[in-house]
């Protein structure tokens, strides 16, 4: 294969779920960071949307994560997608699931009011719920024993949360074994340990306290 470039910004979940997959797949990649706050010309060649990951393979350009994690299953070896068309498929609705909490989380530390903020968490804790029930009963990962696809993008989820219940902000696993035990076994895993540098959680605390938020006003002394 081509020499591999990922393209990232440093707190960009998108770019840790494709940066997971090339460690799973075990090929050496070099990373390049990038600042969207300033946004180089040459990244905006290469990325028509003007956001990260975007994945060089020699001369080509690909962006968006779910392209480039496709494209890396399609290309190398363990597949971590299923065989079975079925279970495939099921798998990628989960996945499309997993983007959509991004979406919720954003809600919930852009918050404007302490309304705003509350709505976004029930909306978040019924998302687990509805999370814990389409997880097997032995674990640990999505799919059982084998990690996969659907692990690759839960991992960075999980994350925002660590960082959460250090602010204060817990209780969104209450009640949920299954997810507190998959959650768990995620964050041992080397791929999703790696995708970060040891200082995410202070960059991730110090971008959540900037944001006009209700969030920001509660954890200002935390």
């Amino acid at each position: 294969m081509s020499e591999l470039t990922l393209i990232s910004h440093a707190l960009c979940p998108y770019v840790q779920r494709a940066a997971i997959v090339l460690a799973e797949k075990g090929v050496p990649f070099t990373r390049r960071e990038v600042d969207l706050a300033h946004k180089p010309d040459w990244f905006i060649a290469l990325s028509p949307l003007g956001k990260t990951p975007v994945l060089q393979v020699g001369d080509t350009a690909i962006f968006e994560s779910a392209v480039i994690c496709e494209y890396l299953d399609d290309t190398l070896l363990p597949a971590l997608h299923p065989t079975d068309p079925l279970q495939r498929a099921r798998h990628r609705a989960w996945m499309e699931f997993g983007s959509a909490m991004l979406n919720t989380i954003a809600g919930f530390y852009n918050a404007a009011d302490a309304v705003q903020l509350q709505a976004r968490r029930d909306e978040l804790v019924r998302r687990w719920g509805q999370l814990e029930q389409a997880l097997p009963a032995n674990g640990p990962y999505f799919a059982g024993e084998r990690f996969g696809m659907v692990d690759a993008v839960f991992g960075p989820v999980f994350r925002y949360f660590e960082v959460f219940e250090a602010l204060g902000q817990g209780g969104f696993f209450d009640g949920l074994p299954k997810i507190q035990a998959w959650r768990n076994a995620l964050a041992r895993r080397p791929s999703v340990q790696q995708t970060v540098a040891a200082d995410y959680p202070q960059r991730l605390t110090a971008f959540l306290r900037a944001r006009p938020s209700e969030l920001a006003r509660q954890i200002s002394g935390a």
